[in-house]
Order: C-alpha cells, then sequence, then structure tokens
C-alpha cells in the first residue's frame, strides 16, 4: 500500500512538472509574439543583419509589428513589411536600404451587369477629386494606376445607377475584382412625336414643328437644307411669289411672320430680294415653328413664329465645313478653346458680282425681268430696254459659348446681313437711262444668360439690339430728277422667363419683355421738291405666365398662360393687350391623339407695299409702326383642332382651324387696283384644312399634303364690303417622294395650287377714264377674278463620300421648275403713255439648275 500511496505522489508531481514547463514554453511563445513598434524591429534588423535602413519617422511612427516567426531570411521579412504596411522598400547596395510609405495602390477591375453579368463596355471610371477618368474596354475591364489610398471612385454607365465607394472598400473585393452594376429602371412617359418627309423634320407634342438641320434628308428641288426654303414643305405655309422673304402661313402676310435668330427678331430675311434665304444652315442647329398654340413667352407674328437657334454646346473637338453652289460660297466653323469656353463663326458671300450662271440668269431674269406685257388688244409689247446691275450680297454670324459653372452658361452671338446692287436701265427706244443704287442691311447682337438655380427653378436672360436699313436712289432717265429713300429700324429688347417645377407632373413658367421699336421712313425729291421723314418709337412692357401639365405616361398634355402687352406709342396712344394662349394634347386610342390649339396675339409693326416704283419696283416693302389712326394695332384670334395617327412609319394628319386678323390696312396687302393707296382698315377672316399623309420605309418617304384654304376681306368702306383676299389660294397640293440608296438620296415633287385673286378693269371703254390727267382705271369687283393655276415640279440628287478619315465630301445638282412651265404669279394693269391699258404679267422661275459641292470636318 506504501508504494501505491508513493506512486500517485510520484504521478501528481511528474504531472505538475509537465503542466509548469507547458505553461513556461506558451508564455515565452507569447512574449516572443507580442506587438512592438515597427522602428523598434527594424533597428533589430539593422543590427542583427548589420545593413542600415533610411526612413521618416513620421511615416513608421505609431506601427506595430507582430514579431514574425521562421523567418531566417531579410528578403522573407521586408516582404512582409511591405505587403502589411504598404511600404515600399528600396535596395541601394549591400547594407542599405530606403523605406518610403506608399500612400496610392494600383487597381484594376470588370464592370459586369449585376442581371446576366455581362459586360459592361464603355463604362466611366472617375476617381474623385482629381482629373483622372478612363472608360472601360471592350470586354468591361479596366487598370487604373497611382489611385491615392484616401480616394473615392465613382463607376457610371447610362441606364444603370452609379455606384460610388472608396479605395479600401474596392481593395476590400480582391485583386481585380468583378463590380456589379444595378440597372436603373425608370418608367418612361410615352414620346409623343411624329417624324415625318424627310429625316430632321418633327411634329412635337405641342403640335409645333422642329428642323433638326444636321440630321436633315433631302427635299425635291433642294440640295442644301434653306431654312426658309424647308418650312414650305409643310402644310399651310407657302410663298405665293416663290420667295423666302415673303412667307405665307395661313393666308398671312409675310410681316406677320415673327422670325428670331438666337432669341433676336429679324426685320429682313432673304437674299437676292426674297429669293435665297438670309440664315447659314449649317451653323443653325434647329429650327422651331408655331403655326398656332404659340407659348404665352412669344409676342409679335399673328401668323406665325419662326425660332432658328444655332447649337448651344460647345463643341467637343474643332470642326467645319465649306461649300460653294452657283449663287455663292460658304464656310463655318465650331472651334472649342477650353472645356468652358467656345466660338462658332460662319460666312457666305455670292459671286453674283464676277460670275454669270445659268442659275443666277434665272434669278436675275425672275426679280427683274419677270413682266411679260400686252396692250389691251392682248398684244405682246416689245420691251425694248437693256439692262446692266451690279450685284451681290453676303452675310456672317457668330456666336461666343461660355459656361461660368456647371449651373450658368452665357452666349453672345451676333449677325450681319447685307444686299449691294447697282441697276442701270436704258429704253433704246426713248434713249433715256435710269440708275437705281439699292443697300439693304440687317445688323443685330444678342446675349443670353441661363441658370440653374435649383433642381426646380431656372431662369433665361435675353437681351438684344437689332438694326436694319433700306436705302435707295433712283437716278430717273432724264438724269436730273433724283429720288432718295430711307427705312430703318433699330430695336432694343430685354426678356427674362423663369420655369419653376412645382412636381413631376406641373411646370410653372413666368417672364417679362420689353421691347423698344423705332422705326424711320425719309424721302427725298429734289424735282418737284419735297421731303417727307417720319419717326416712330413703340414701347412694349409684357409680363406673361403659363402653366404646363403632362399626365401619367403623357395621356393628356396641357399648356395654358396668357400674355398681357402693355403698349405705349409715344405721344400717339397707349393700349393693354391680353393674349390668351391654349394648347391641348390628349390620346383618344392606341397610335391616335388629338391636339386643340388656340391663341390670341397681336403686333405693332407691319409692311407697307407699294407695288410701282418705291425701291426699283422690286424691293417694294417698308417697315411702319402702328399709331391708332391710319394703321391701328393688328390683332389676331386663332382655334383649330388636329388629329393624329402614326403607326408602323405610317402617318395620318389632319388639322381644321379658323383664323380672324383684324386692323389691317389696304397698304399692306399689296393690293393693285383703285384700292392701292386708300388706307382702308379692315380685317380678313380664314377658315382651313391641311391633311398630310406620309409613309416611311427604312430608304424612301413618300407624302402627300393638302390646305384648303377660304381666305376673306372684309372692309366697311369698300364695295362690296367682303371679298376674296389677295393670298386666297384655295387649294394646294403636294405630292412628293424621296429615296435613299447607299450614299446617294433622290427627291422628286410636284406642287399645284389654284390661282391667286385679282382685279380686272371694266369690259371696254368704261375701263378707263380720261377725265383726269393722267387717266385712271375703272376696276371690277375687288379680287373677281383668279389667275391660270399654279404647276411646278422640281427635283434634287446628292451624292456622299468621304475625302479622308474626318473629311466627308457631298455633290448635290437640282431642279427647280423641270419643265419650265411659265407661271402667272401676279397680274396687274397699268396706263401707258399713250393712254391704253396694259396688262402686266409676273411670271415664275424658269427651268432653273443649281450645283454643290460641299466638304465636312
Amino acid at each position: 500500500m506504501l508504494g501505491t500511496h508513493l506512486n500517485k505522489h510520484v504521478g501528481l508531481i511528474l504531472g505538475f512538472l509537465f503542466f509548469l514547463n507547458c505553461t513556461i514554453t506558451i508564455s515565452a511563445q507569447e512574449e516572443q509574439q507580442a506587438s512592438i513598434p515597427l522602428i523598434s524591429y527594424i533597428q533589430s534588423l539593422e543590427n542583427r543583419f548589420n545593413i542600415k535602413f533610411s526612413y521618416l519617422n513620421e511615416d513608421l511612427e505609431n506601427l506595430t509589428i507582430t514579431i514574425p516567426q521562421q523567418t531566417t531570411t531579410l528578403d522573407t521579412i521586408l516582404k512582409i513589411i511591405q505587403e502589411k504596411f504598404q511600404i515600399r522598400i528600396e535596395k541601394l547596395d549591400d547594407r542599405y536600404y530606403t523605406m518610403v510609405k506608399d500612400n496610392t495602390v494600383d487597381l484594376c477591375g470588370h464592370v459586369l451587369d449585376n442581371f446576366a453579368e455581362n459586360s459592361i463596355p464603355g463604362s466611366t471610371i472617375e476617381i474623385l477629386g482629381t482629373n483622372r477618368a478612363l472608360i472601360t474596354s471592350d470586354d468591361g475591364k479596366f487598370t487604373i494606376d497611382g489611385v491615392p489610398k484616401d480616394a473615392s471612385i465613382r463607376i457610371r454607365y447610362l441606364g444603370y445607377l452609379t455606384k460610388n465607394m472608396s479605395v479600401a472598400e474596392f481593395l476590400s473585393l480582391g485583386d481585380c475584382p468583378n463590380i456589379l452594376m444595378s440597372p436603373h429602371l425608370e418608367q418612361l412617359n410615352e414620346v409623343i412625336v411624329y417624324q415625318f418627309l424627310t429625316t430632321g423634320i418633327i411634329k412635337e407634342n405641342d403640335a409645333s414643328i422642329s428642323l433638326n438641320t444636321a440630321e436633315f434628308g433631302i427635299l425635291p428641288g433642294q440640295i442644301e437644307p434653306d431654312i426658309l426654303q424647308t418650312v414650305q414643305a409643310l402644310p399651310g405655309i407657302k410663298s405665293i411669289d416663290e420667295t423666302v422673304s415673303d412667307i405665307n402661313v395661313r393666308g398671312g402676310t409675310n410681316d406677320q411672320n415673327l422670325v428670331l435668330w438666337n432669341g433676336i427678331k429679324m426685320y429682313q430675311s432673304g437674299h437676292f430680294f426674297g429669293l435665297i434665304s438670309a440664315f447659314n444652315p449649317y451653323l443653325t442647329d434647329k429650327v422651331t415653328i408655331y403655326k398656332n398654340g404659340t407659348p404665352s413667352a412669344y409676342g409679335d407674328g399673328v401668323s406665325s413664329v419662326i425660332q432658328m437657334e444655332t447649337s448651344n454646346t460647345i463643341a467637343e473637338q474643332w470642326k467645319g465645313g465649306a461649300g460653294f453652289n452657283l449663287i455663292s460660297g460658304d464656310f463655318y466653323t465650331e472651334v472649342p478653346i477650353s472645356n468652358k469656353l467656345g466660338v462658332q463663326f460662319a460666312g457666305r458671300r455670292s459671286t453674283t458680282d464676277f460670275i454669270s450662271t445659268p442659275t443666277y440668269n434665272q434669278f436675275f431674269d425672275r426679280a427683274f425681268q419677270d413682266s411679260e406685257i400686252s396692250d389691251q388688244n392682248n398684244n405682246a409689247v416689245d420691251d425694248d430696254i437693256v439692262r446692266d446691275e451690279d450685284f451681290y450680297f453676303y452675310d456672317f454670324s457668330g456666336k461666343i459659348l461660355y459656361n461660368i459653372n456647371d449651373d450658368h452658361q452665357f452666349r453672345l452671338s451676333a449677325i450681319q446681313i447685307n444686299n449691294d446692287l447697282k441697276y442701270v436701265e436704258t429704253d433704246l427706244t426713248n434713249n433715256a437711262t435710269s440708275t437705281s443704287l439699292l443697300k439693304q442691311s440687317n445688323t443685330s447682337v444678342g446675349g443670353q444668360l441661363q441658370s440653374q438655380w435649383t433642381e426646380r427653378f431656372s431662369s433665361l436672360l435675353n437681351v438684344y439690339y437689332s438694326r436694319y436699313n433700306l436705302d435707295a436712289e433712283n437716278v430717273f432717265g432724264n438724269q436730273s430728277q433724283l429720288l432718295f429713300q430711307n427705312n430703318q429700324v433699330i430695336e432694343n429688347a430685354a426678356k427674362l422667363d423663369t420655369e419653376f417645377k412645382l412636381n413631376d407632373r406641373f411646370n410653372w413658367n413666368n417672364g417679362y419683355q420689353y421691347i423698344e421699336t423705332g422705326i424711320t421712313n425719309a424721302t427725298i425729291l429734289n424735282q418737284p421738291l419735297f421731303q417727307s421723314e417720319i419717326k416712330g418709337v413703340i414701347r412694349i412692357h409684357a409680363p406673361y405666365t403659363e402653366i404646363n401639365y403632362h399626365s401619367s405616361e403623357n395621356k393628356f398634355i396641357a399648356r395654358i398662360g396668357s400674355r398681357f402687352n402693355f403698349i405705349e406709342n409715344i405721344g400717339t396712344f397707349t393700349k393693354l393687350v391680353v393674349e390668351p394662349r391654349l394648347n391641348l394634347n390628349f390620346k383618344l386610342a392606341n397610335y391616335l391623339r388629338a391636339e386643340v390649339l388656340g391663341e390670341f396675339k397681336s403686333q405693332t409693326t407691319n409692311q407697307i407695299i407699294d407695288l410701282e416704283q418705291n425701291f426699283l419696283g422690286v424691293e417694294k416693302r417698308r417697315w411702319i409702326l402702328s399709331n391708332d389712326g391710319t394703321l391701328p394695332v393688328t390683332q389676331s384670334k386663332q382655334g383649330s383642332v388636329g388629329i393624329n395617327y402614326e403607326k408602323n412609319n405610317f402617318y395620318i394628319g389632319v388639322e381644321g382651324f379658323y383664323k380672324s386678323v383684324d386692323g389691317i390696312s389696304t397698304r399692306t396687302q399689296g393690293f393693285q387696283n383703285s384700292n392701292q393707296f386708300s388706307g382702308e382698315i379692315g380685317s380678313y377672316e380664314v377658315q382651313g384644312v391641311e391633311f398630310l399623309i406620309n409613309k416611311k420605309g427604312n430608304n424612301y418617304s413618300t407624302w402627300l399634303s393638302y390646305a384648303y384654304n377660304k381666305n376673306d376681306y372684309t372692309f366697311d368702306s369698300i364695295v362690296p364690303q367682303t371679298f376674296p383676299n389677295n393670298l386666297d389660294i384655295r387649294h394646294t397640293l403636294t405630292f412628293a417622294s424621296t429615296y435613299t440608296f447607299k450614299n446617294l438620296k433622290l427627291g422628286i415633287g410636284i406642287n399645284y395650287r389654284t390661282g391667286k385673286p385679282y382685279t380686272q378693269p371694266l369690259d371696254g371703254n368704261e375701263g378707263l377714264d380720261t377725265d383726269f390727267s393722267p387717266a385712271r382705271i375703272n376696276y371690277k369687283e375687288p379680287n373677281s377674278s383668279r389667275l391660270p393655276e399654279y404647276i411646278r415640279a422640281d427635283a434634287s440628287a446628292v451624292y456622299s463620300f468621304p475625302l479622308g478619315r474626318r473629311v466627308k465630301a457631298n455633290a448635290g445638282l437640282s431642279l427647280l421648275n423641270m419643265t419650265n412651265r411659265r407661271n402667272t404669279l401676279n397680274r396687274y394693269y397699268r396706263v401707258n403713255e399713250n393712254d391704253e391699258i396694259e396688262t402686266v404679267d409676273n411670271v415664275s422661275l424658269g427651268i432653273t439648275p443649281n450645283f454643290s459641292f460641299r466638304i465636312d470636318f
């Protein structure tokens, strides 16, 4: 038993000794693995391996290290330090080393869709707080070096939610991790636009028409996107005399159109007496046309608004172009000076003063020799006159774009338009020579400041100065009688427009516009001596307001507003004109929508038309101001209802309208009968229907448009009081088609319209009253006769081809009036020196070819 007891004690003693040994061993190990300052450990390495480290104390202080076990080599220890503390260690020689704390890191990754895990090429990777960014490759991968460790990363791609993360978060995902992006799901409202006729022409949800010149396709007879020629392809917009400076919208005269360029009102719109648009289409980015339902921000223009805008964004890289046709040459350029500053410039000049082309000859004949004269027995009169001319035109425009910051952008625009003519006419029969000089110019400068104050509130400040001047000098056949005439318009204006987003459904627009317009008309005749100078100034203060609403999925869209015009003609009258506006668009069924439009409008500037000798008998229009006496403020009321259907590139649109315009004068309407100079005040009413059917395919477009207008004057003092308007074109029909084959665009079309009204003399001897000196013509009821119908067929072709990696070129050929039909545009009567009535027919362009060549880069 003693042995057993002893054995137990020996066992306990041995067990105690074993436990004590283990405890001492563990304690020793823990002591060996305790964290110590990194600097102390580096100093121990210097002693152990007989080396020296160079480092900054601030890079290593406050860092601790657990002494690594089983690390017998220096290289292994240094590798552990580099990986653990992101310290770059460089060996200078066998004994000396440098240690630098690395504050940057190299990153790589792969951006994927989190739904199907497909690569997302072209994603943007931004290092916030720096100017460094890149996009992912075609397989969605990226690598970026030297990223600060305290930076944040932003990953973006259109259609996906933006992802933000710190570098530490990025590193925690591992080496070259997959970055999963979540799609941005948003229920979009139905897009309500109708693209018809050719590319670049769109009918918007507010019934306006937008023209995008950069995307413009081709129209019959056009090889360049002439802005004011293009708008005439739309139903309800025509030029009865084939010019761009006399556009008639729903039976209105040209001066009843408000023409804006970058927010500046333009008083001159054409070159070559209206045959060519004065606005360079290659710098113009967008054109918007309102025939009805105009926003309350626009005053003036009782018939329409034509708004032209050049590009409002700074180009990413330098681009431009140049070209020529058989009338003129032009160029344009857009230059980004920096990411905040850019410049645009365009210029054009005619070649008409040193090159005579078939196109120029036809245009000249149309402007100066378009008359066919016959006597009272309908026999042709030999007009034995020799004509000589020296004519040229030019225009240039520019724009400075400056982005003050992300929320404020400033734009400065300027345009100059000039026409110069010297015209000599020699009558070989009487051996008499008349000389005429004419200079016509428009100079305009305007500035715009666009500001985004908050996410919901923005403003646009627009200020401009516009000056129009026309000087005409006529030296008559006796070389001693001189007539000088001048028409000058100076306008200063400022407009502040604000927009406040009440919520996702409502926008509230408010604004104020101030316009000061001064017009001078001067006439000087030396034999007999006569001098006249009429000046006037009108000031308009116009606050306006408007509410915009769109329902879910755009089933109902509304714009309701009003404009308040406080009009003051200095020393003559003051007047308040209230102009309510209405624009409704709503869904009737799938693919079928209706629109209801209405507006009251007014204008205080008009053009008087003297059709005999003023301004050479060619440019016959002079701007004048309303005076509430001989010419009141012109006011209009218009309402329309339309239906639009589009499915599978098949469009049908029909719109009926009624328009009433009051406060017109016979002097502004172009009468050529006994009422021409009477100055009677009256009104006109237009009732009409516009119809368009258009079928488009991948490479073709075919359309048929038709317009019916019944346009009647009412003048209380004329018998009869109601009779057809001078612009009463009852039926207008256009059928056209375009086709694209690879780089070739073709267009062909035919235009038909009934003849315009005119007034004939009484039959027989009653037609001439010889009791007066000179004799006068006795007329039948005004506009009781009509000219023959107008028919014209046009064709055009444009071929595009590359000239280099960045240089594109195109060549175009067009034919206007390809059948050479001699359409009569106007007819009037005059008394010759033998007291006989002569008939004067103004005829249209004959067959007119044109060729163009352009390069763009």
